[in-house]
């Protein structure tokens, strides 16, 4: 889909060489060198991704699928390769299971209320404490129109889910599992198979937010067993506007469309219309053909990195900064779960996180401050929110030192 840089070439791990395909990385914030540790929330971008959409703006835009002529053919034929990308990424079983939606939020919107005809008065929908909001809201919403109910699953102290809590609430009445597989605000990585394996035996539909998960690892939806899985394209290193629903094609098949107008109909008349096959049953009108382009170069680009060494150092990351911690006085950290991408939610005595990450921008750290899209989440630990860093594979040791004599400097201020 476009070419790679030399970093990537042969699946080699070097963080310096990395860093030089972001050009954003390289200016400077408020007279510092940017540090960007703001990944959670949005992740930068490659060359290769904005190399990959201004070769589709300048040798081929068109619209696709109906276009008789060249560029027509040329867009269609790169659409419909990024969606086989895609596919082969999450190792889903055909490109028809894979339907391109604006984000994670639309995805799970397309899913909620292509689900609701299943629920009735009485019938639940079970969904974790620590999700964000767009894994929580479009269930209220469809609970409200059919009578359903949704039930939180406790999360324990240090941020892990509550197993006890999820055995209990698992019932004849369970229609829905949605759950998280990353926490975005604590970094827990989620135990996703086991809790697909109890569902299914109760004949439980499961959908997993894989929005902060796919950044750090790959999955596999086939071996997870899952029944929908979705993500953004704009935490993956992608371009924003774009992202992609995973859903097992006999419930594709039966759910309605989400929305209506070209593209997703096969026939159209005054007195009856009928849909499309999927996947296009769900994409109404102009579909975002640049986006998908720059996610499949971005994915691209991760599997020309050498994954394992990739985890290991965003391990190192989050272990370093563990261990800076101790240096702040006042600090502490929200989720100190075992099994941890590198996200680290933190408070410090005295500063409201709002001010941190204020002070901490004028010496060109970004971070994010605030409850995250998860008040439920702040609720349970008794905060109105928290300071975030989150790491990606192109932030060095270097970077985390210098969070940490940021906030020493911040914490001097105060005392």
């Amino acid at each position: 889909m476009s070419d790679l840089s030399m970093a990537t070439k042969t699946k080699t791990f070097d963080v310096n060489a990395i860093r030089q395909d972001f050009p954003i990385l390289s200016q400077e914030v408020n007279g510092k060198p940017l540090v960007y540790l703001d990944n959670g929330a949005s992740a930068q971008k490659p060359q290769a991704v904005l190399d990959a959409m201004d070769r589709y703006y300048r040798e081929m835009h068109s619209n696709v699928h109906r276009g008789a002529h060249t560029l027509g053919d040329r867009a269609t034929t790169a659409f419909e390769g990024a969606r086989e990308t895609v596919r082969a990424f999450l190792n889903a079983g055909s490109t028809r299971e894979i339907v391109w939606t604006r984000g994670t939020t639309e995805a799970i919107n397309l899913v909620a209320n292509g689900l609701a005809p299943r629920l009735k008065e009485g019938d639940e929908i079970l969904v974790s404490h620590m999700e964000h909001h767009a894994n929580i809201v479009p269930w209220q919403m469809i609970a409200e129109r059919t009578g359903a109910k949704v039930v939180p699953i406790q999360v324990t102290p240090e941020g892990e889910l509550d197993m006890a809590s999820f055995t209990s609430l698992l019932n004849d009445r369970t229609r829905i599992l949605a759950i998280t597989h990353v926490s975005n605000v604590l970094g827990t990585v989620n135990p996703i198979a086991p809790l697909i394996e109890q569902a299914k035996k109760q004949g439980v539909l499961t959908l997993i937010d894989g929005a902060q998960a796919v950044p750090h690892f790959q999955p596999d939806v086939q071996a997870l067993g899952c029944d929908f899985y979705v993500f953004s394209s704009h935490k993956l290193f992608g371009p924003t506007g774009i992202g992609a629903l995973y859903g097992r094609a006999e419930l594709l098949e039966e759910m309605p469309p989400y929305q209506g107008g070209g593209e997703m109909i096969e026939r159209v008349s005054f007195e009856r219309t009928t849909w499309n096959v999927l996947p296009y049953k769900f994409e109404a009108g102009t579909p975002a053909i640049a986006e998908a382009v720059g996610l499949a170069a971005a994915i691209d680009y991760l599997n020309n990195l050498d994954r394992a060494a990739m985890e290991a150092a965003e391990s190192a990351l989050l272990q370093r900064a563990n261990e800076l911690v101790e240096t702040v006085p006042g600090m502490s950290i929200i989720g100190t779960a075992r099994r941890k991408v590198p996200v680290m939610s933190f408070k410090i005595e005295g500063l409201h996180p709002s001010d941190i990450g204020t002070l901490l921008d004028q010496q060109g750290i970004a971070i994010r401050t605030g409850h995250h899209c998860a008040m439920p989440l702040m609720d349970f630990y008794g905060v109105p929110g928290t300071a975030r860093a989150s790491f990606a594979f192109y932030n060095t040791q270097q970077e985390v030192e210098k969070l940490f004599t940021g906030l020493q400097k911040i914490q001097r201020l105060f005392t």
